[in-house]
């Protein structure tokens, strides 16, 4: 595809191996993002990634993630700093949401862009926070909190669809198989009560989603996910806790964790909904 909109501004899908560099960009802008994440990302919809050229150089990224016919996610909106101002990041964003179609497309605005984002459509749904900081180490495993390869997989991807606003299941086949990805299963009496995972990233150790009945299954899964995460070489974690379930932030300041920036979850239209009071830690801010 292509665009007249911004000069001679070229608009393409990009491939896995392109994304590296967008990897990079998102890097550069303090997004702290997981070392290994495009192949998750790409298995969901490997045709929902667009890059912007200039003389054949990329200068202009956005991601335009489907998940089935009615949502759809948008995210990595980059343009290179020295570039900015100039009408590429609106000609790729605009190249790149045909790809959405009829489906209500969803993100997470940092705030410099949010009035943009108005101006295109989309509507603010609530506040979610990055929180950062050094969890205490528990003292030995936590009860109740085993792998997430001993449970049942469709008892998981039952658990993961109830917060989130699609079925996901490419995702997270992926999501919960990428190397280097740790993810935990809370189970009570038998029944799943949560579950969370934590990857390796640029800065600190990422953990998302973390999705859980209780506060204490959270606390739980938080601290087991810490303590994965000194296994990687990461003393310190982050996670999106979003405002629409109180009590996660609560359990952040509970474990010494600071809130670093904010965005918005916004929607161009209705979404299905999610059990909010479980969603702790959203997945990642690039595909909801």
């Amino acid at each position: 595809m292509t665009t007249g909109s911004s000069g001679s501004l070229t608009v393409s899908r990009a491939t896995e191996r392109d994304w590296k560099l967008v990897r990079s960009w998102a890097a550069e802008e303090g997004w702290n993002p997981g070392l290994s994440d495009a192949r998750a990302f790409f298995a969901q919809d490997p045709r929902g990634f667009f890059l912007g050229r200039l003389g054949g150089e990329p200068v202009s990224a956005v991601s335009v993630v489907t998940y089935d016919d009615a949502y759809a996610f948008l995210g990595f909106y980059l343009v290179r700093p020295e570039l900015r101002g100039l009408g590429h990041g609106l000609a790729t964003w605009q190249a790149a949401l045909a790809h959405a179609g009829a489906r209500s497309v969803g993100l997470d605005g940092v705030p410099a862009q949010q009035d943009n984002y108005r101006r295109s459509g989309f509507s603010t749904a609530y506040r979610t926070a990055r929180y950062v900081g050094e969890v205490p180490a528990p003292d030995g495993p936590v009860a109740g909190v085993v792998a997430a390869e001993r449970v049942d997989p469709g008892a998981l991807a039952a658990y993961d669809a109830a917060c989130h606003h699609a079925d996901r299941p490419r995702f997270l086949a992926a999501w919960l198989a990428t190397p280097g990805h740790r993810a935990l299963v809370r189970a009570t009496e038998g029944r799943l009560t949560g579950y969370g995972v934590v990857r390796p990233a640029q800065d600190e150790a990422r953990i998302g989603p973390l999705f859980a009945d209780t506060r204490a299954d959270a606390a739980a899964l938080l601290d087991a996910l810490a303590a994965e995460a000194r296994d990687f070489g990461s003393d310190r974690i982050a996670v999106d806790m979003p405002e629409s379930n109180p009590a996660a932030a609560r359990l952040a300041e509970e474990r010494g964790l600071r809130p670093t920036f904010e965005t918005a979850r916004m929607y161009t239209g209705p979404v299905r909904p999610v059990a909010r009071e479980r969603v702790y830690g959203v997945t990642t801010l690039e595909l909801g």
